[in-house]
């Protein structure tokens, strides 16, 4: 057996270790939390009102709204009731995968996804607008997983 053989094997074995668990190594960049691949933490959320979120989140390539959605929702038709002199705009938002064209048409069909829940909540249409910027306007400019579902989302403002 040649020592120095058996040393620089066992080198080249730990070198590869430790190169492998610094790839793997991941740096917390939120406190928000993931439900499969939907954001659903709140350091990017706004209020439209006390208790209010101003926005929801989808999953990757999806317009279908989640449960948390569906419940943020119904907060804000019940207070957009109370307040029935304003009206919004419906921001539909996507992430930075997949081109400009899919994403505003994503973003849309997010953004008509929620109008279409406020209207069943009795909002009426009248009242409400709905606008694309797809992947124009990122919430998060990170590129990983955490960023993009942070950018899934449709975002209810008032209109001036």
């Amino acid at each position: 057996m040649d020592l120095g053989k058996i040393f620089k094997n066992t080198f080249l074995v730990i070198l590869t270790c430790l190169l492998l668990s610094a790839c793997a190594t991941q740096k917390k960049v939120s406190t928000g939390q993931m439900q499969g691949d939907v954001y659903t933490g709140t350091d990017t959320v706004e209020y439209l009102a006390s208790g209010v979120p101003d926005r929801v989140f989808f999953a990757t390539n999806e317009s279908v709204l989640t449960t948390a959605s569906r419940d943020t929702l119904r907060k804000q038709a019940a207070w957009m009731r109370k307040n029935s002199e304003l009206t919004f705009v419906i921001e539909g938002h996507a992430d930075e995968r997949g081109t400009r064209e899919y994403n505003l048409a994503l973003g849309e069909r997010r953004a008509n996804a929620a109008k279409d829940y406020l209207m069943t909540y009795g909002v009426s249409a009248s009242r409400l607008q709905v606008i694309s910027y797809g992947k124009e306007r990122p919430v998060d400019s990170g590129s990983n997983p955490l960023a993009w579902s942070k950018n899934r989302r449709s975002v209810t403002v008032k209109a001036n």
